[in-house]
């Protein structure tokens, strides 16, 4: 099976003499049935000429963020949604300093930071210049980033020298992502479901009960599933996230409406809920609006717990249900009593009293209570990077 057949690869060159191995990398993609599109920096036209690139590529070449005939089209959005991942070859050490700092002063850098896709980068550069501290820790900062780096090699460098920081050939670079694309498609038989965000219990037509839950946790794990491979749902309560691409995503309200979307989408072989469900709705909803100089009594009633309704159903129940908890205090006894009271194969729980991770943050700290009663703690960390450590497991687990 060719893995890279129709695939959307967007390739960034930089400026420095390993270009010309982009040339040959082009032209191993396209060989494979791969779609190439580039962007040429410009330190990159010094070293090789959009004609030789669009000649190979047989696409439109990208290189000037303010042409107007591109960014007409908004290219630094489009491109970037377009594509399956992106990979940056050679990655100077200049590229690697402006996306650990975020810059975007170009059309390259602007794409990698406008990006929703899995980001690569191919190393090439001087010895020295590798093993500089500053760019160690910018090379630190990429990887924290959850940009994936492949290479650099040790080898004879163009000035000379010898050492780390030899572009990887592309040969191994088309290996590499023949290998991504398989594990990716080994995953295809496995279907996923994902809850997410908060849920609005209406009191009247204009007046809900909701809580803080942002969704972004959710929607990372949903994002980190899909690109492994696997046919994931997302239901989603409301929030004000974009959807993401590649995943199909039902959009609720109300927690009966959540537990309906869920039924509704089983069998799964995995269940991850981490919305934060209402645990309560009104008794008595009002069809018009409670005028304020009412005096009101709210009658409250419980929701269906949707993590032990299908936990505890053996019919519907996937082959490993994940639930949530977001605490206050005693984080330890209460998320074993829920791993225990529902029935579920783990509980993912966070002290939500730390302001700077949990609701509405882009970072989270978790403990991870296993079944089998192991504990693990995963350290703060941005919850697109702590998605793909969740997910690694869940593969480990389903393998």
């Amino acid at each position: 099976m060719n893995f890279l057949k129709d695939k959307k690869i967007l390739l960034i060159i930089c400026g420095g003499i390993a270009a010309y191995k982009s040339l040959e990398l082009i032209r191993l993609f396209k060989k494979n049935g791969s779609v190439v599109k580039t962007i040429l920096t410009n330190s990159a036209k010094k070293f090789i000429t959009p004609l030789s690139v669009a000649s190979l590529s047989q696409e439109k070449v990208y290189t000037d963020l303010f042409d107007h005939n591109n960014e007409a089209e908004m290219d630094h959005i489009s491109l970037s949604r377009w594509s399956d991942l992106i990979l940056i070859a050679p990655a100077t050490a200049n590229t690697i300093t402006k996306l650990s700092n975020g810059m975007a002063s170009d059309l390259a850098s602007t794409v990698v930071l406008a990006s929703d896709k899995k980001v690569f980068l191919a190393p090439a550069m001087n010895v020295r210049m590798w093993e500089h501290n500053s760019n160690k820790k910018n090379v630190k900062k990429l990887k924290e980033f959850d940009y994936q780096l492949i290479g650099p090699e040790v080898g004879d460098m163009a000035c000379g020298e010898f050492g780390e920081g030899k572009m990887i050939e592309p040969e191994n670079i088309i290996n590499f992502f023949i290998k991504y694309f398989k594990s990716e498609k080994k995953h295809c038989k496995y279907k996923a479901l994902v809850t997410a965000g908060p849920t609005h219990e209406y009191i009247d037509p204009v007046r809900y009960v909701t809580n803080k839950s942002s969704g972004k946790q959710g929607y990372e794990i949903a994002r980190s599933l899909s690109r492994k491979g696997f046919d994931t749902t997302l239901i989603s309560g409301p929030t004000n996230l974009e959807p993401i691409t590649g995943v199909n995503t039902i959009n609720v309200n109300s927690a009966k409406e959540m537990l309906e979307a869920t039924l509704n989408n089983l069998p799964v072989d995995v269940a991850i809920f981490s919305a934060a469900v209402a645990d309560w709705k009104i008794k008595n909803f009002k069809y018009e609006k409670i005028k304020k100089d009412n005096n009101i009594n709210l009658a409250l009633e419980k929701n269906i717990d949707i993590l032990n309704y299908v936990s505890k159903h053996n019919s519907l129940r996937p082959k490993i249900v994940i639930g949530f908890a977001a605490e206050t205090n005693n984080l330890i006894e209460n998320s074993k009593k829920k791993l225990n009271d529902k029935s579920c194969d783990w509980i993912i729980a966070n002290n939500i009293s730390d302001k700077s991770i949990g609701f509405g943050s882009d970072f989270n700290e978790v403990t991870i209570f296993y079944k089998n009663k192991k504990i693990e703690k995963i350290s703060k960390m941005k919850k697109s990077i702590l998605s793909d450590r969740i997910v690694q497991r869940i593969v480990s687990e389903l393998n």
